[in-house]
């Protein structure tokens, strides 16, 4: 967002042959492959509140530990904890629109090794074993599958010393696959034509390309979504088990193609108390699902951060042990036909209306990068009072006015978002 993003790539560049060589960012790998289609770049993301996942894990901005602001007003400016902390804190989820970061410190680790454990659960054993869960994992994510009962529990943690665990896995690659192929060849015959399903390039693709090729036949038919995500429940119960690997390979998700996503961030206690919001959030959002009879696809991914110090930040947080939930919902656009994709956009769209009824029982907030702007006035308005309640608008904007007041760097969605009086210099 913001002017400065083509600017900030070019840090990455910059940093890229450090990280090659042995350092890593603590959760830098979980982002690289966010958003699917075109993926994201890993310097900005640092800056609108992007997070990996581990509830004693903050988010990314956390690991900013100084950097140079090159802004209209003020010229190159420094700034850390010790130099200006109050816009430091705020710069570093500054959304593009406090300047153009020119120099970024981060706080990086040695690069090293994770064991994966991915296994099928369900609800009532996710509740059983939450708590303790999410304190003995450095790294965890639920992957919950609308329409069915599986929930996939996907930990991450450094190998044990003490214990190797079996890095096999019991089905290959073909009998994982084997009853997604042929549910794809059977829904060929149904949309298409048989001698489609008889294509021998079904057999070489992945996972995620089938998953697309599957939904792209008939994206909005509940039923159809239905047998989809019944086929990716099966596809994760015989991928279960364990892999190592460098943490930036383990910690990549494969997303799929292009999509839509709209993913909020709420708080949901202590590691030492939680409050089970995030379970609770994700109960109600499943039954609204079914309700509403949403052709809803998999995953609905959830995942946790520790607090963010950077106020603009929607993990944001004065108290040092709170826990913040992140939950994405998701529709893909597995089609290059625009009356499709235009069909997707708009049941995405009533998707992300519908949940909203979700969000101020749980103080939830969606991830900057996210946020669409609504076209309605009245939609608007209460968007921007929305944003109010949780973040400290007035000092972003003071901010924005002092360092950038011809507005040099804003954009059309920060003008939405927070909008300001002009400069008195320019006012007619």
């Amino acid at each position: 967002m913001g002017d400065g993003t083509r600017e900030m790539v070019e840090v990455y560049l910059d940093l890229k042959p450090s990280l090659e060589e042995g350092l890593r960012d603590g959760r830098t790998a979980e982002v690289a492959t966010a958003g699917g289609g075109g993926g994201v770049s890993q310097v900005p993301c640092r800056f609108v509140g992007a997070h990996g996942t581990g509830a004693r894990l903050p988010p990314v901005d956390e690991q900013v530990i100084s950097m140079k602001l090159v802004t209209p007003a003020k010229g190159t400016i420094e700034l850390s904890k010790e130099k200006d902390p109050e816009l430091f804190y705020l710069a570093r989820c500054g959304l593009g629109g406090l300047g153009v970061v020119a120099e970024v410190t981060l706080q990086c680790v040695e690069r090293h090794q994770l064991v994966e454990h991915t296994f099928v659960s369900n609800a009532d054993e996710v509740k059983k074993n939450h708590k303790k869960w999410l304190s003995e994992n450095k790294h965890i994510k639920y992957l919950w599958i609308p329409y069915t009962d599986t929930v996939v529990v996907v930990q991450c943690n450094p190998p044990s010393k003490w214990r190797t665990p079996k890095l096999t896995s019991k089905y290959g690659k073909d009998e994982t696959l084997q009853h997604v192929r042929n549910l794809y060849r059977e829904s060929l015959k149904k949309y298409r034509t048989e001698t489609e399903s008889n294509d021998p390039e079904i057999d070489t693709l992945s996972f995620t390309e089938l998953r697309d090729k599957l939904l792209a036949l008939d994206p909005l038919d509940k039923d159809h979504v239905m047998k989809v995500n019944k086929a990716e429940a099966e596809y994760w119960k015989k991928s279960e088990g364990y892999r190592m690997g460098w943490s930036d390979e383990i910690l990549g998700f494969d997303c799929g193609g292009q999509q839509w996503v709209s993913e909020n961030c709420f708080p949901t206690g202590t590691i030492a108390k939680p409050s089970m919001n995030d379970l609770d959030y994700i109960e109600k959002l499943l039954q609204l699902i079914e309700k509403e009879d949403i052709p809803s696809p998999a995953p609905i991914e959830q995942r946790w951060t520790a607090h963010s110090k950077s106020p603009m930040s929607p993990a944001s947080s004065s108290e040092e042990d709170d826990v913040f939930s992140w939950v994405g919902i998701i529709m893909y656009l597995p089609t290059s036909d625009a009356r499709q994709r235009k069909e997707i956009t708009e049941e995405f769209f009533n998707y992300r209306s519908l949940t909203q009824s979700l969000w101020d029982d749980y103080s939830a907030y969606e991830h900057w990068a996210k946020i669409e702007v609504p076209k309605d006035k009245d939609e608007l308005a209460e968007l921007q009072s929305r944003l109010r309640r949780r973040f400290p608008v007035d000092a972003y904007n003071k901010a924005r006015m002092e360092l950038d007041p011809n507005k040099v760097l804003s954009n059309a969605k920060l003008e939405k978002l927070f909008p300001v009086l002009e400069p008195v210099h320019q006012a007619k």
